[in-house]
């Protein structure tokens, strides 16, 4: 097939998608789930980790047939408004659920870098300190933002890099020191733990969503977008899975529950010494300030296309006039995720993003499950990714309700004015006709 030169030109290759998958799932996901997987999943923590790949895997699979099929900037919301033109109200749904899906993310990075920077200032545990840096960061990627900076494509690659090899290296020498008598008996909590640990730590994989965006702009995105997406996946999990075996073979259960939060950087000082835990904690916030930052620059300008098309309030498409920023979406963006990272636990927050990131990629499965004619799709590939989402879905649900009620409450709460509100805001005309009085004038 003869392309243009525009297409040749496109500046995104296969290694430059990968890091772009790897960096947004590495955005600071493991280096905070790690004690939370090892607590809820016990022992299979890594088997945890590899179930979360899977269930990417099977989302994945969906992304891809709709982001070749369509050639779109790859919104989860625009699939679903493929699927079901006739209901507009489904995707507006889907748009508005992925933006507090966002905010979600936002607030666990925050989290983690206030997590991880109390520790390394010789504050660990102190939440003062954590909720200090974690607002800190987000005013000033806040600022960065609305200034109209941004990171470079190299500057980037080498964040994410980085990254790579330093996890790669604890990983290595982690497993050489590692205790395996720890890892036995596997299911110590039993299989339906790993389902819910694997649930919780889904949005430490959400990242790969983040290729499909960029289709527009790749070369030969036929055949790089999929390797780009499963590669970035097998990657990740790879690392996802051997650092989970190094922390269940490192740590105590008292050290486990004592840090938590930060349970990654100890888990290196067994293997590296007091620098592991120095190097593990610089690597968190380099991660998480990568992901904040390109988490706030990407999810404004989807705010800003969903205003643009009246999904959302029109204010939210207003931008400054020398910078092109969508200035409001990125300070109410900051405002929410400030105040979630503020209020809540990081558990709290896992269990929200990862149910909310699990929904849209259900929501996006079923488009693609209509669509399959159109995309070219095995049936039996999307309704496995279905059945086995549904079911992470609703063990964790039950989880939940069985060990913490009020803030399964409290999730419910939020999902509903996010449902109302959109609800709202979508019969704005008919709430409009409907006050104007008989024979009035509009």
């Amino acid at each position: 097939m003869n392309r243009t030169p525009e297409e040749r030109s496109a500046a995104l290759g296969l290694p430059e998608l990968i890091a772009m998958g790897v960096g947004g799932m590495i955005g600071g996901g493991i280096f905070t789930l790690l004690g939370i997987a090892i607590n809820l999943s016990g022992h299979a923590a890594p088997v945890a980790f590899a179930l979360g790949a899977v269930i990417a895997w099977t989302a994945g699979y969906s992304y891809i047939k709709l982001a070749l099929t369509f050639r779109v900037d790859g919104a989860s919301f625009t699939y679903v408004e493929h699927a079901f033109p006739e209901r507009p109200n489904l995707a507006g749904l889907v748009g508005w659920t992925v933006v507090v899906g966002y905010v979600g993310t936002l607030a666990l990075y925050a989290f983690t870098f206030g997590a991880y920077g109390a520790d390394l200032l010789g504050a660990p545990g102190s939440d003062l300190v954590r909720r200090f840096l974690s607002s800190g960061v987000l005013m000033f990627f806040m600022a960065v933002n609305l200034l109209g900076a941004h990171v470079s494509g190299r500057t980037e690659d080498l964040i994410v890099y980085t990254k790579i090899i330093i996890l790669g290296l604890f990983g290595a020498i982690g497993l050489a020191n590692a205790d395996v008598t720890r890892l036995t008996p596997v299911f110590d909590q039993g299989v339906p733990a790993v389902f819910v640990g694997g649930a919780v730590i889904f949005v430490a994989y959400e990242g790969f969503q983040l290729i499909t965006n960029a289709v527009t702009e790749t070369r030969d995105p036929d055949r790089n977008i999929p390797r780009g997406i499963y590669g970035s996946i097998a990657i990740t999990s790879a690392i996802y899975v051997i650092i989970a075996v190094v922390g269940v073979g490192t740590l105590t259960p008292d050290e486990i529950a004592t840090a938590q939060e930060y349970a990654l950087a100890v888990a290196a000082e067994p293997v590296l010494g007091d620098a592991g835990r120095v190097l593990i904690g610089l690597a968190a916030l380099l991660a998480t300030s990568s992901a904040i930052n390109a988490t706030e620059f990407g999810a404004s300008r989807m705010m800003a296309d969903m205003a643009a098309e009246e999904m959302m309030p029109r204010a939210f498409s207003f931008r400054s006039r020398t910078r092109n920023v969508p200035w409001l979406a990125v300070v109410v963006m900051t405002a929410l995720a400030l105040a979630f990272t503020v209020t809540n636990t990081l558990e709290a927050i896992a269990e929200f993003s990862s149910l909310t990131f699990l929904g849209v990629s259900i929501a996006v499965s079923v488009a693609n499950l209509k669509l399959r004619e159109r995309t070219g799709s095995r049936a039996w590939v999307v309704l496995t990714g279905i059945l086995l989402m549904s079911a992470t879905v609703v063990l964790l649900v039950r989880h939940l309700w069985a060990s913490d009620a009020r803030t399964l409450v409290s999730i419910a709460t939020l999902y509903a004015s996010v449902f109302a509100a959109e609800f709202l805001f979508s019969r704005r005309g008919w709430l409009r006709r409907r006050a104007t009085p008989a024979g009035g004038r509009r």
